[in-house]
């Protein structure tokens, strides 16, 4: 039996709960972050693809796949695709009236996500929130989030290896009145500020939780405030970039344990 993939499974939970706004939004986030196998009319040419078009009483549809081996199964021969995240889809479909066929055929998670759903997740998938600029008065530990937040958090800084060192959640209070929740990134670097912020956006969102209800702030290592972050708040590690690997040729006859064979 073929092991179900995380899509599967996250399909699996919205069909068993139709009802349940949380078990959708954890499918379209899941969508949203896998790498997704397009088929293609013809092969990729330059930066250009040309997605292959189905027609059906539905509407107009591309065909998407969690697994390699799922889209050649459905194909039943070879044919063109290309492997893009799931956002990078949606984003390219979005107000084209055309929606999203996946996993036809070959899984239980087969459905066909309508235009207007694609439209309204691109549009959601854009969404960031503010930087925080205002004065902080005090840091205290984190209290009265809901579990479901934690664990989106915890995914989402999962998959940014190499972004930022460490994040921090904390209660804050600011100067002039105002308080809530902040997710503090320790040594982001520059570049990656957006993309960070995006994903902080996308964990609540995709929680169920109102936009706004975490702010987000960038900090040097070396600054006091990374220090009063440490202190008090909840750590999140960001993972480590994997290092390149280096082929390095052995020599035949070189390794003692692996002799060179004769012909």
């Amino acid at each position: 039996m073929t092991t179900p993939t995380p899509l599967d499974q996250a399909h699996a939970q919205m069909e068993a709960d139709p009802a349940s706004d949380a078990a959708r939004l954890r499918f379209y986030e899941r969508l949203s972050d896998c790498e997704l196998f397009l088929m293609l009319e013809k092969e990729v040419e330059g930066d250009k693809l040309e997605p292959a078009l189905f027609d059906t009483p539905e509407g107009r549809f591309v065909l998407v796949f969690d697994r390699e081996e799922r889209l050649a199964d459905f194909a039943g021969r070879a044919v063109p695709y290309a492997a893009l995240s799931g956002r990078g889809i949606v984003g390219m479909l979005a107000g084209q009236g055309i929606g999203l066929g996946v996993n036809l055929e070959v899984a239980p998670s087969a459905m066909l996500i309508p235009d207007e759903a694609i439209t309204w997740l691109a549009g959601t998938l854009e969404h960031a929130p503010d930087q925080v600029e205002a004065a902080v008065e005090v840091f205290e530990p984190p209290v009265g989030l809901p579990e479901v937040l934690l664990s989106a958090l915890d995914g989402k800084l999962a998959t940014a290896a190499g972004l930022a060192g460490s994040a921090y959640l904390v209660s804050v209070r600011y100067k002039g009145g105002g308080q809530g929740h902040l997710l503090g990134f320790v040594d982001a670097k520059d570049a990656a500020r957006g993309a960070l912020a995006k994903a902080v956006s996308e964990a609540l969102t995709f929680s169920g939780i109102e936009a706004g209800a975490l702010d987000v702030g960038f900090f040097a290592g070396s600054d006091t405030v990374a220090a009063s972050l440490a202190k008090v708040g909840l750590r999140f590690d960001l993972p480590e970039p994997e290092a390149p690997q280096v082929y390095r040729p052995i020599a035949p006859g070189s390794d003692p344990e692996k002799p060179p064979r004769l012909k």
